[in-house]
């Protein structure tokens, strides 16, 4: 085992309430120094995992090993991991500074040395000069930096993070996962992150790891997960995607060709793919994979004839709703904001053409 490559190992790990199965026999390695996220709606078993690495709850069944160590029967505070809470957990009784060093009151180190550790902190998180400061003075970001210095000046090998940056709000939770994500690589430690924002985990993640239900539906790169995602359930759940319905017609070479209710029949890539022809599927495409024009394209394949019935402007991109023959639902397709887009003309009721390539279609069996 390289040690480096599976710092952290979660071995069939499985937590029980009672008949709920909070964490379903999971299995994770998480790499040394990786910035390593686990995803997934309320209630599929993220913080229950993060809660059994941080020791606040022992698995029902299962082992957890940092660093090759095994982890059962070590209480929280003896494991080489600090947590980070959504709510921060800052004392409203304590100053910045004495909220930082209560953390080291076990460690009975002198006053210049505990002085010296919070101090860099408080530059490690941006705070410098504020040491004096009352905790109810603090912004919701400044108590974050301190929960933050609070968890790092222990120099823990683990950094577990529970939505950290739920509490702010859009403009400074992004300004949070730059800082988070620069602070994360200068330090050079292991942080595990719990959120159910797609976007964070995506924008701060080296690899995430798709929970649902107590189980781990994927672990991946951010851009695998995105563009190659394994299931519908996977596909569903990260960004936005139109999900067709389709009957195969024919599976050779890697390539399988359906009939589609409304892009009429399309050739998808199919690689180790076992699907049968008359099974019944979905193709799925990203908005952002489909192009619009007012003329047909010339090329008479991959493409077909519809209305915009509405449409969402978001600044860098919009949005059109696409109306067409044999499918209820509108098509998704995203056009970026930039000079000369064609797509910038188009208004409610405007005929156009969507169109595609090959290989941005997704095909999943049915379940």
């Amino acid at each position: 085992m390289n040690g480096n490559d599976n710092y952290i190992v979660i071995d069939k790990v499985a937590k029980h309430f009672g008949p709920v199965r909070a964490v379903d026999e999971v299995d994770i390695s998480v790499r040394a120094g990786e910035f390593f996220s686990l995803l997934g709606a309320s209630g599929c078993g993220k913080t229950t995992l993060l809660r059994m690495l941080a020791g606040f709850e022992a698995p029902t069944s299962g082992e957890i090993y940092i660093d090759q160590v095994a982890t059962a029967g070590v209480p929280p505070h003896r494991r080489p991991t600090n947590m980070v809470f959504q709510n921060y957990a800052i004392f409203p009784h304590l100053n910045v500074r004495r909220n930082i060093a209560y953390g080291l009151r076990e460690e009975r180190l002198a006053k210049d040395e505990t002085r010296r550790r919070v101090d860099e902190a408080l530059e490690l998180v941006k705070l410098p000069g504020l040491g004096d400061r009352s905790a109810n003075e603090l912004s919701g970001g400044q108590r974050q930096r301190v929960a933050l210095a609070r968890a790092l000046i222990k120099r823990p090998k683990v950094l577990l993070l529970d939505e950290p940056l739920g509490a702010l709000d859009k403009k400074l939770r992004e300004e949070m996962q730059l800082e988070l994500r620069a602070l994360q690589q200068s330090l050079g430690i292991t942080f595990v992150f719990v959120t159910h924002d797609q976007e964070e985990a995506m924008t701060l993640s080296d690899r995430i790891a798709i929970m649902s239900q107590g189980k781990v539906l994927q672990i991946d790169t951010p851009s695998k997960i995105y563009n190659s995602p394994v299931n519908i359930e996977v596909a569903d759940f990260i960004g936005q995607m139109n999900f067709i319905d389709a009957e195969v017609l024919d599976n050779k070479s890697g390539r399988i060709t359906v009939n589609t209710a409304g892009l009429g029949k399309v050739t998808v890539p199919g690689k180790g793919n076992a699907a049968r022809q008359g099974d019944s599927s979905i193709v799925a495409v990203r908005p952002e994979r489909l192009f619009l024009s007012a003329k047909a394209p010339e090329k008479k394949a991959n493409c077909v004839q519809g209305t915009i019935k509405t449409t969402a402007y978001l600044g860098d991109r919009s949005h059109f709703y696409v109306d067409v023959e044999g499918r209820e639902k509108p098509v998704a397709v995203a056009a970026q904001e930039a000079g000369g887009n064609e797509a910038q003309s188009f208004e409610l009721g405007s005929k156009v053409w969507i169109s595609w390539q090959d290989e941005s279609l997704l095909h999943f069996a049915r379940d």
